[in-house]
């Protein structure tokens, strides 16, 4: 099926600050708990190995990131590991949370551009679940300032644009109103706008199934690198792997000259 850009409600700059940051909470927590990223660690590892580096910047962290699962196995393979989380919405009380269960966590408080990072945020750029967010000229523009400031990135969707996934993310409100109780730091908010007054429940919904459908295939990501400019100063693996029903689609980006 054809790509749509459709709007999530997650982008919109006049969404509630709380009900975007109940949403990107739910999202790290599932992602954390269910381990949703673990097969991932060898393609992270590869690319901080690939650019002599043990730092990695987190673009578009949202409720703190899949960190605090990944943390344990990264650092017990690479021990001087500092990862950096930064948001274009930064939640903070995440943020703050994730931070506090790891020394080697820390979070920017102000709001970062994936489309042109500042210079003094350096290390492996990583973006989990955030890349169907931008348009095609904002996606692209994403990959062209890690090309330009030399910096290695990897690109990571849990979703795809299939019946399949669609089907999945139609069945997301259930997720939320099994897991909300679970989820810290707590919130009272949270309980009411999910239980109470259903707001949660049904953005998380739409904002999933349009997720899917917002994806970049594998086909259209070697398309999209095929245009930028220095491209073939980097080399590129785009690929999947297999987590568990379903599969991560990534694209890993390296400078030649590390």
């Amino acid at each position: 099926m054809a790509r749509k850009q459709l709007f999530e409600f997650i982008d919109q700059q006049w969404f509630p600050v709380a009900i975007r940051n109940y949403e990107t909470d739910f999202l790290q927590f599932l992602s954390n708990k269910t381990k949703l990223f673990i097969p991932i660690i060898p393609v992270l590892l590869e690319g901080l190995k690939k650019t002599n580096g043990t730092q990695i910047l987190d673009l578009g962290s949202g409720g703190g990131g899949a960190f605090l699962s990944l943390n344990e196995e990264l650092i017990q393979q690479e021990p001087r590991i500092q990862i950096q989380l930064c948001d274009y919405y930064p939640n903070k009380d995440a943020f703050q949370f994730t931070t506090n269960q790891a020394k080697n966590i820390k979070a920017v408080d102000e709001s970062v551009d994936a489309r042109n990072v500042p210079k003094d945020l350096t290390g492996f750029r990583t973006l989990f679940l955030t890349f169907h967010h931008f348009r095609p000229t904002d996606a692209k523009a994403i990959l062209q300032n890690a090309i330009d400031s030399k910096a290695g990135i990897a690109i990571i969707e849990a979703q795809e644009r299939s019946f399949k996934s669609i089907l999945a993310m139609s069945f997301s409100w259930l997720s939320v109103l099994i897991t909300t109780p679970f989820i810290r730091p707590f919130s009272f908010g949270r309980i009411l706008f999910t239980y109470i007054i259903p707001i949660v429940p049904v953005f998380t919904v739409w904002d999933g199934i349009v997720s899917s459908l917002r994806t970049y295939s594998e086909d259209e990501l070697k398309q999209m690198v095929s245009t930028l400019e220095n491209s073939s100063s980097f080399d590129w693996e785009i690929s999947r792997i297999k987590s568990g029903p379903g599969a991560l689609i990534y694209l890993m980006g390296t400078p030649k000259n590390s």
